[in-house]
């Protein structure tokens, strides 16, 4: 089954269906895995740290990072949704938009994921490479240590999409060992935090 699209589509569909809504991760699934893994949602209000191998488990992880960040300047995304304007790699989320921020990771011995994350809110990017992640650390949680950052982002052979029939869903089709895949997804505006 392909659930991939074209930025342009994916940006059109979500925001027709855009509204007012919390922007949380809501849960997750591994439809398809080598390994025994679940998905999990981890609580930053408790601190730890992601990355250099922390975890090593099949599990499929996303957490919550900072939310309601009015952007001061745009964002360059390397996967557009709604209201992030197409570029040649990806797309750019405009300044003085409201997002909120989530981490979502596989760090794994040696296994493969196919699976999906369900937010509340539609996702506006992705951050899939090292330097849009670095370019979007100020969006990152700090009660979180976030370790190895020069080897975060997608390898060759990963992938991840906006689902396009529903664009609160993320899929995800990757290979993890050390250290494991980690991306940045980026959703509207969170009713249920204030603005920052």
């Amino acid at each position: 089954m392909n659930h991939r699209m074209s930025v342009a589509a994916i940006g059109a569909v979500a925001c027709a269906l855009a509204s007012p809504a919390a922007a949380w991760v809501l849960g997750g699934e591994i439809v398809q895995q080598s390994g025994a893994g679940e998905f999990v949602i981890l609580d930053p209000s408790e601190p730890f740290a992601v990355g250099a191998d922390t975890f090593n488990t099949d599990h499929l992880y996303a957490f919550n990072e900072d939310q309601n960040i009015t952007l001061i300047e745009p964002i360059r995304v390397d996967i557009g949704g709604c209201m992030a304007a197409p570029t040649g790699r990806g797309g750019v989320i405009a300044a003085g938009t409201v997002v909120a921020s989530h981490y979502v990771f596989f760090d794994s011995v040696d296994g493969i994921h196919y699976g999906y994350v369900d937010f509340d809110a539609p996702i506006l990017g992705i951050a899939a490479f090292q330097d849009s992640m670095a370019a979007t650390d100020f969006l990152a949680n700090t009660n979180v240590t976030y370790l190895s950052l020069e080897l975060r982002g997608l390898e060759r052979g990963d992938q991840v999409w906006v689902d396009e029939d529903d664009p609160h869903r993320l899929w995800v089709y990757w290979a993890g060992s050390s250290p494991g895949d980690y991306i940045r997804v980026f959703t509207a505006q969170s009713s249920a935090a204030p603005l920052m």
